[in-house]
């Protein structure tokens, strides 16, 4: 089998190695079988899709929607070195899965409005298929509502009319999306469990996502959810696309 590419921005150690780690758990692969490039820490390699069975992006500090000149010189140079490789990947319809940073990639590429308009606190929050989620084969193992984590200061408010809205939530309407037939895009985190939002609480408790002094009532927040379901995604994904 061709191994599948993750595509990882996270700076912190404990946070990259964790979300790597479930990642593989929940998708169910071997080591060998997930590449893992952090594009935060150099220069994007020369990258050959056709090496891969499909493409992961996960989760990322960085905000897709902030003006230029408010972006660090690491998210700038990500996302340049990112742009021409996102190309390809849509003009081809290369499989594709984004968690979280992959909405805003994916997002803006294809035409999405992204702001805070719908950001969410680092909570379990309920996801409910669309119809079209729940005819759609990424999906069909899903029940048509379940819990997952989110923890995000932007979202898409506005998709363009080609995005086949998949999963939707109270407070944040787009929480997954599909364009063309392979590229997906969630805003919650399918590889999160509870031991993997718990030790980001503890790594971005400075990060704006709540006051540093609530990071207790954060984690008893999180405690409360039951997040399961939302790892098939990431197992259907590998089934559905893994080829020699």
């Amino acid at each position: 089998m061709r191994p599948f590419l993750l595509l990882a921005s996270r700076a912190e150690d404990p946070a990259a190695d964790g979300e790597h780690a479930a990642v593989l758990r929940y998708a169910g692969l071997d080591a060998d079988a997930l590449h893992r490039v952090r594009m935060e820490a150099g220069p994007l390699p020369a990258i050959d899709l056709g090496d891969y069975s499909g493409v992961i992006v996960g989760g990322s500090p960085f905000d897709s929607s902030l003006p230029e000149e408010r972006k660090s010189a690491t998210q700038r140079r990500v996302e340049r070195e990112l742009a021409p490789l996102l190309d390809e990947i849509v003009e081809r319809d290369v499989p594709f899965l984004g968690a979280c940073y992959g909405v805003g990639t994916l997002g803006l590429h294809e035409g999405a409005v992204l702001d805070g308009t719908y950001a969410e606190p680092i909570s379990p929050v309920t996801i409910r298929l669309t119809p079209e989620g729940r005819a759609d084969p990424l999906l069909a193992d899903l029940p048509d509502a379940f819990e997952a984590y989110v923890g995000h200061k932007e979202a898409v408010r506005e998709l363009p009319p080609h995005a086949v809205l998949l999963a939707t939530s109270d407070a944040c309407p787009v929480q997954m999306f599909r364009v063309k037939e392979n590229l997906y895009a969630t805003q919650f985190h399918p590889e999160l469990d509870l031991d993997g939002i718990l030790t980001r609480i503890g790594v971005y408790r400075d990060y704006g996502y709540f006051p540093p002094e609530a990071a207790g009532e954060v984690e008893a927040r999180v405690r409360r959810g039951d997040v399961r379901e939302p790892h098939r995604i990431l197992a259907a994904f590998v089934r559905r696309y893994a080829h020699d």
